[in-house]
């Protein structure tokens, strides 16, 4: 089923004007028109990616289904290619088939512009995602950026130039003097091009050859100095180029020689301690803030109090660039800014230091997190974490590639709070399997490892492989004595016995689980999903009272501690269990309050559990226009999950007999246009139109 149009996809607004460029942007609109995969080749700094997102922006609209920005530039494992494409679209990454499988059922029916940004780097993964997506969905549309073409069949490569100087009598045409003028008034109030300086700014944008990011890089020299004595700084750093402009040998990348000068001559304006900072956060990938950088960076020859003042001299001086956000200041640089900054680290011989300091602390980051879940805190760990997904991702892969020490093991299990509610099952199963491969030596690191593992499989839907990893742990946590594990594995073994529908013996392996459990020790999720699960068999079985009392205590103990996570899952089985007794009203309540904490947490699942769970009080209340509505909006959800409602066969029947008595109050045209409707609409507005009450036809209407 097509999108129709629901989502216009995810491309970043512009913050700086794009100059010059239409000749390559309608050649773009017109590749992009007569052929499928087109890519964008040109050396570092000439502008690509800027280009793809403005050109993808003129075509959106041609697009049923919208157009999509993958950025790659972070990854360092060609394998997580699929999962940034996955997590980009509004696919969750919760099925336990291979990604590019699931990506190719998804993509092969809709209508799209699929942007693969830098791609260099990872071009054989990239190449062959692109293969496969494009055979699979005959109405994909991939534009891609590269140093180099992906080699992909039929692609089309534009190579993209620098932009146009003016020659030296001052004709020509005036692109990259106009770049350097608009991003010079920035940070220099009321800067213009006159006729004292027009000729020494054509000199310099001849002399950096109209290379977009050496322009911006020496617009920020322009506060400080004029344009006729940089130029003559800049001729002096031509002269020595292929000295201290070459860090890494044969190692660096084929930058144009005025890319090279310019960020060149750059670091060599940056104050010592500066140019250690720019060479030291480049192991970061994405995005970082400055409590990271402090940690990461600091030393005795970089103490930590000077790292604020050191990131503002190089936001200063155009290396990196900061970013405002919820969560307080981050910062990035661009691809090349960082290699450069790599190149040096490699020359100083700390590379692989700072990325051991780098994976230490993203592990600090992810206990902290771990112990903090189940508090008062999950929505600030739930932003925080999210932001950090490109650092949490290189942390993984150098734990991966340094086994022996179970780095790998703890800090993918540690981050089971991320993998699972804030989103990324599938990703999670990814590297817990990998570090579960590399790492067998048996300990309580393992252990946990293993019903984190199986944790992922269960609420993707699939108890038999997660039954696997359960019953291993199961069996060293009791040769260990390691009661913490055990209890885990307990609570997987018990998820299985749901979803497969014994429920004689989930109802024992909870109440095993509760009759050890002890109130002082706080919130275990173990214990929270005993409740849930002893809630869920007493509801089936019609002892709703006692359904609802399990699920009291487990509001209560969350209430205590703040926790909102878990609580709104049992918002969700009271909202079940009110549905048995009839009590609609009460359902809408208690599903709405859960929809409102899962739709901030990303808990997909959730979501899409609430969305039924309300579809069924409307259609139970008379409402089946308001039913089919709902129901299209949940099998949105649905749709980007692995199996439809876990496959709990209680959720599976509740949710059919809500469409059969749908359909039969409202007839099936109008329960088609109303379930269209609801699947149609964006999530955003869908939620906010579920969450309003319902309001019951009287019962002559009926």
């Amino acid at each position: 089923m097509s999108m129709g149009g629901r989502h216009a996809g995810n491309l970043p607004a512009e913050t700086t004007s794009l100059v010059g460029r239409r000749g390559e942007l309608a050649r773009i609109r017109r590749l992009c028109r007569e052929y499928r995969m087109v890519t964008l080749t040109g050396v570092g700094g000439v502008g690509k990616t800027r280009l793809a997102l403005r050109a993808a922006a003129l075509m959106r609209s041609g697009f049923g289904d919208g157009a999509w920005f993958v950025a790659l530039s972070a990854l360092d494992e060609g394998a997580l290619v699929p999962y940034a494409v996955a997590e980009t679209l509004p696919l969750a990454d919760r099925s336990t088939r291979p990604m590019l499988e699931v990506l190719t059922e998804y993509l092969e029916d809709r209508h799209l512009l699929l942007v693969l940004d830098t791609c260099e780097h990872l071009i054989d993964d990239c190449a062959g995602a692109a293969r496969e997506l494009l055979v699979a969905a005959p109405r994909l549309s991939i534009l891609a950026t590269s140093r180099r073409p992906l080699g992909v069949p039929d692609e089309q490569v534009l190579i993209i130039d620098p932009l146009p100087v003016p020659d030296p009598g001052g004709g020509g045409r005036q692109e990259a003097v106009v770049l350097l003028a608009e991003r010079t008034a920035r940070t220099v109030p009321g800067f213009a091009v006159t006729d004292g300086n027009r000729a020494e700014l054509a000199r310099l944008c001849r002399r950096l050859e109209g290379l977009p990011l050496a322009i911006e890089l020496a617009a920020a020299r322009l506060r400080e100095l004029p344009a006729a004595e940089l130029c003559e700084r800049l001729d002096d750093r031509f002269a020595l180029l292929g000295d201290t402009d070459t860090v890494a040998g044969d190692a660096d990348p084929p930058w144009h020689q005025a890319l090279r000068t310019a960020i060149g001559w750059s670091h060599q304006l940056c104050t010592p301690q500066e140019r250690l900072l720019w060479a030291r956060a480049s192991v970061f990938a994405g995005s970082f803030d400055g409590t990271a950088a402090a940690e990461v960076c600091a030393d005795d020859l970089l103490p930590a109090d000077a790292v604020p003042g050191l990131l503002a001299g190089l936001v200063d001086k155009s290396i990196l660039i900061w970013s405002p956000t919820g969560g307080g200041e981050r910062y990035r640089m661009l691809d090349t800014i960082r290699e450069y900054g790599a190149g040096w680290l490699r020359a100083l011989g700390e590379q692989e230091g700072l990325r051991r300091r780098h994976r230490d602390f993203y592990l600090r980051l992810a206990r902290r997190g771990d112990a903090a879940w189940l508090g008062p805190d999950q929505v600030s760990w739930n932003d925080r974490t999210t932001a950090e997904h490109d650092n949490l991702r290189t942390a993984l892969d150098h734990s991966l590639s340094a086994p022996g020490d179970h780095v790998a093991l703890e800090l993918a299990a540690a981050l089971w709070f991320f993998w699972y509610p804030c989103g990324f099952l599938r990703e999670g199963q990814h590297y817990l399997e990998r570090a579960l491969a590399l790492d067998t030596e048996p300990g309580t690191v393992r252990n946990r490892a293993l019903w984190v593992c199986s944790l992922t499989l269960m609420v993707q839907g699939d108890p038999s492989a997660g039954m696997a990893w359960a019953a291993e742990c199961a069996g060293a946590a009791e040769q260990l004595g390691d009661t913490a594990a055990a209890h885990a594995a307990q609570a997987m073994v018990m998820a299985a016995a749901t979803i497969r529908g014994d429920l004689t013996l989930a109802l024992a392996l909870a109440d095993s689980l509760l009759a050890v459990h002890r109130p002082e020790h706080g919130l275990t999720l173990p214990t929270l999903l005993a409740r849930l699960g002893q809630s869920h068999v007493h509801t089936a079985a019609g002892r709703v009272e006692e359904a609802v009392k399990a699920l009291e205590e487990m509001c209560a103990e969350c209430d205590e501690h703040g926790e909102r996570w878990m609580r709104s899952y049992a918002d969700l089985f009271r909202a079940l269990a009110e549905l048995s007794l009839g009590r609609n009203e009460a359902a809408q309540v208690s599903a709405g309050s859960a929809l409102e904490v899962k739709y901030r947490l990303h808990d997909s699942i959730g979501i899409a559990l609430a969305l039924d769970i309300l579809a069924c009080a409307a259609s139970a209340s008379g409402q089946g226009e308001v039913a089919a509505r709902r129901l299209g909006l949940a099998q949105q959800v649905w749709d980007t999950l692995g199996r439809a409602q876990v496959g709990i066969r209680e959720w599976v029947s509740a949710r059919e007999n809500c469409e059969r008595q749908a359909r039969a109050a409202i007839g099936d045209d109008a329960y088609r246009a109303a379930f269209t409707e609801g699947y149609d609409i964006g999530l955003d507005a869908g939620i906010v139109r579920a969450l309003a009450p319902i309001t019951p036809r009287p019962a002559t209407e009926r």
